[in-house]
């Protein structure tokens, strides 16, 4: 597997709607996509948390092009 064929399919690898031990095997070799995978979770969990809490404020060290981009995907679904 290559990086590009892990970044196309991470939404399917996270959603366990694919067979994980390729990922999983390509994880092991690639420390890139290991810390591209980190940032794509902690992204979706502040995106979530700006749904959920929308008058929370953002933590400091989220950086603003994130929760600009952020909240313009939230507007585009409405």
């Amino acid at each position: 597997m290559t990086c590009q064929e892990f970044i196309e399919f991470l939404m399917d690898y996270l959603l366990g709607e694919v067979e994980r031990s390729r990922f999983d095997a390509h994880l092991a070799v690639c420390p890139s996509c290991v810390a591209y995978l980190r940032t794509y979770q902690e992204t979706i969990k502040l995106g979530k948390a700006v749904f959920t809490h929308p008058d929370q404020e953002m933590p400091e060290e989220v950086p603003e092009d994130l929760v600009e981009a952020i909240l313009a995907a939230r507007d585009k679904r409405k």
